[in-house]
């Protein structure tokens, strides 16, 4: 259930919205003082704020300028001033919307789910973040397979990349090249093994600054590879 934080010195005002916000299944808050307000919005985990220009103790820009600091939740502004201005400089301090009094209670729980549903969406709220593999500059994104060397991207195929994420899942572990091969290939290596040896060539050409000294892939010489962390 998302959370509101209203921050009205009106009382009759925030108790009206928050009643249409509540039957609207959310959970809400009422702050009337602007400084109060302003310590709740920043120490309590609020997905919205609804928030009033003219308050006691500190007004609505200054409280939005703070939230803008801190967090990137919605901040809708409520304000009885219709003078454009107002609305421009709430607009540029990092308001979200900006709604004149009186206005429909309806129109503000419009509002506020519209607001939520783009904020969840560029924040990709409920969903999985992908799982991430991050060694000494190199960045394997295991849900995009897709790699990273010091902040710029590599293109691997399919099998450089399964080598890879392997002995990065496995580090400090030595590999024969035939355990490798049977691994990544998924059968026996049949004097096949060369093949693991032309791709670790290809990943160190990619991922290490001198493939002649490598830095992650070592080769223990008579026995295999290891990734070193």
């Amino acid at each position: 259930m998302s959370k509101i934080l209203i921050i009205e010195d009106e009382v009759a005002i925030a108790d009206l919205e928050k009643d249409y916000l509540e039957l609207s299944g959310f959970e809400v808050e009422i702050s009337t003082r602007g400084d109060e307000g302003l310590v709740r919005a920043l120490g309590e985990d609020f997905n919205l704020v609804i928030l009033d220009l003219m308050l006691p103790g500190i007004d609505g820009f200054d409280i939005c300028r703070e939230i803008r600091q801190e967090k990137n939740i919605p901040v809708i502004m409520v304000s009885a001033k219709k003078d454009d201005i107002d609305k421009i400089r709430g607009l540029g301090l990092g308001a979200d919307d900006y709604m004149t009094k009186p206005f429909s209670p309806s129109e503000l729980v419009a509002r506020v789910k519209a607001h939520l549903e783009r904020y969840n969406r560029l924040v990709g709220s409920g969903l999985p973040k992908n799982d991430v593999i991050e060694i000494r500059g190199i960045k394997i994104d295991k849900t995009a397979r897709r790699v990273w060397v010091n902040g710029e991207e590599k293109t691997f195929t399919t099998k450089e990349y399964d080598l890879l994420l392997f002995l990065a899942e496995n580090p400090n572990r030595v590999f024969k090249k035939a355990e490798l091969f049977r691994e990544i290939w998924d059968m026996e290596s049949v004097g096949d093994i060369a093949t693991v040896t032309v791709h670790i060539k290809k990943i160190r050409e990619k991922i290490e600054f001198d493939s002649a000294k490598p830095q992650y892939i070592e080769t223990i010489w008579g026995v295999g590879y290891r990734f070193k962390v």
